[in-house]
């Protein structure tokens, strides 16, 4: 989903990492801690409180008057604008069977369709958090978890029963993989992120019967990813300049092209659908960014509990761990991690 950007920065950017979110975390994390020169992050809205000791804060240095409200929210932290809003991410759910395709989890899970999503990392946890909001449930009152609950240990149940119907290694999967086994016919359907529309695209173009529909109930685990400034920045005016490049007009209406939904409010406007399954596919994109859009917890130390809790999910769906146990496992890590 970043590829394409790739001949918008120019020549005088260096790329230091080009990898999957987890991994730039991770990378970005070591090389930040040793003091090195990055001088434009790219991040996400959810990280980026984790990340706030190395961020500059972004009020007084980038005007974000022509980015969407809600995403520019997303990207505030305490007050503070941390980063700037790229694009907004939601699923939809792109299926090549001809049935009917099921409107909530519970039709999906009594379906035979063969469903795929992320078998680990902050996608599995995603899913897990769709189902329990789609169950009545939540796992956060205000900023105290409330994970351990009913409608939690239906919704890890109901992972388990989706994935042994799926490939068997569907617990090593990541985002990338779940497109691919999509448009590979391993699986019937799959929610996707507007980043791997290109793929599905040329994927139509050459034959390959997919088409778009409503994500499970409608609701989907959405954020923002966004550009930041790390303290470690060697030329803070060059940072903002190039910041405010990747989040101009042009810029973002060429996000668009790749599938992604631009927070530049003027460029997803001006969005138009190439064909008849194109319009669908911004029709549902927006109906779910305007009232779908399930957004996680301001919490400085979140990236923790989804850690914990996708690993323990993730153990289920390997048959080794019982599923009644993941909620009350991640309540517990929850609870250690924010100090409750």
């Amino acid at each position: 989903m970043y590829d394409h950007l790739l001949g918008a920065l120019g020549d005088d950017v260096d790329i230091v990492v080009h990898a999957d979110h987890p991994t730039l975390n991770r990378t970005v994390a070591a090389l930040l801690a040793r003091g090195e020169r990055i001088d434009v992050l790219s991040t996400h809205a959810k990280y980026a409180p984790s990340q706030r000791h190395w961020l500059t804060p972004l009020d007084d240095l980038v005007d974000t008057s022509a980015l969407s409200r809600a995403a520019v929210a997303m990207c505030r932290f305490e007050g503070a604008l941390l980063s700037v809003p790229r694009c907004i991410d939601v699923r939809v759910l792109w299926a090549a069977t001809d049935d009917a395709v099921p409107a909530t989890w519970d039709e999906l899970v009594e379906s035979p369709i063969v469903f795929g999503f992320p078998g680990k990392e902050s996608g599995l946890f995603g899913t897990f958090f769709e189902l329990v909001v789609s169950r009545g449930g939540q796992l956060f009152d205000g900023t105290a978890p409330v994970i351990d609950s009913d409608a939690a240990r239906w919704a890890v149940d109901a992972l388990v029963r989706l994935a042994r119907r799926a490939p068997d290694d569907l617990s090593s999967w990541h985002y990338d993989d779940v497109d691919n086994a999509l448009l590979a016919g391993r699986i019937d359907a799959a929610g996707v992120w507007p980043g791997g529309f290109g793929a599905i695209r040329r994927a139509r173009a050459a034959g390959r019967s997919l088409g778009p529909h409503p994500y499970p109930g409608g609701v989907s685990y959405a954020g923002c990813h966004s550009w930041a400034i790390p303290t470690t920045c060697g030329d803070r005016d060059a940072a903002r300049a190039l910041v405010e490049r990747l989040t101009s007009f042009e810029v973002s209406a060429l996000d668009a092209t790749g599938g992604n939904v631009p927070a530049h409010v003027d460029a997803f406007a001006a969005v138009s659908p190439v064909d008849e399954v194109d319009e669908r596919r911004l029709a549902i994109t927006r109906a779910t960014v305007a009232g779908g859009m399930l957004t996680y917890p301001p919490l400085e130390r979140f990236p923790e509990v989804e850690d914990a809790g996708w690993q323990a999910i993730n153990e289920a769906l390997r048959g080794v761990r019982p599923a009644d146990d993941v909620p009350a496992l991640v309540q517990q890590a929850a609870e250690a991690a924010l100090g409750r």
